[in-house]
């Protein structure tokens, strides 16, 4: 029940779809709430860390998913052969997106060239820094990239819940429970 058949996902791809679908999500709301804060607002400083330390943590656990789902067998995708095609694309654009948003907010973060602190315990080193207007331009990145992500995740629940509603299809359970697809 841990790993991927081709009939199901495992509890560890489970979680980490879960998990990280309510981080990236949360992270987005407190970005753009983030943006409206005043220099004198007690948040000023403390939403930054928040989204900073939640940010480095999406982006281990994003590349240990995609580690993981290398390394696993992947449920054989269900609807007909443009469904799957599209299935196929915008996993990988989601992917794609994850990645692109997640290394733009470290780009921003360390233009000045200090490292991230996650949460105090540890710091994340700042690897490249100078590039010139990097804090700008990866912070642009950074931006659209995250809204094109939203737009592609409500996509991808959209077409989870109509395989779910529509074509019966066991795309959501297998999501929600890793014993589908093993009876």
């Amino acid at each position: 029940m841990w790993r991927n058949t081709e009939k199901g996902w495992g509890l560890v791809s489970i979680l980490l779809h879960w998990i990280l679908a309510v981080l990236i999500v949360g992270l987005f709301v407190l970005g753009w709430w983030m943006t409206g804060l005043g220099y004198y607002d007690p948040w000023y400083n403390l939403g930054p860390w928040w989204h900073r330390s939640l940010g480095m943590l999406v982006l281990f656990a994003t590349l240990a998913r995609i580690a993981w789902r290398l390394a696993n067998p992947t449920p054989r995708a269900l609807g007909h052969r443009l469904e799957r095609l599209a299935a196929h694309l915008g996993h990988l654009a989601l992917y794609v997106l994850m990645l692109v948003v997640l290394v733009s907010g470290y780009l921003i973060s360390t233009a000045d060239g200090r490292g991230i602190s996650v949460f105090d315990a540890f710091s994340v080193p700042a690897l490249i820094t100078g590039l010139p207007n990097q804090e700008t331009l990866a912070g642009d990145i950074h931006w659209y990239a995250a809204l094109a992500l939203m737009v592609l995740a409500a996509g991808h629940a959209a077409a989870a819940l109509k395989h779910h509603l529509i074509d019966r299809h066991p795309v959501l359970t297998r999501m929600l429970d890793p014993r589908v697809g093993r009876r």
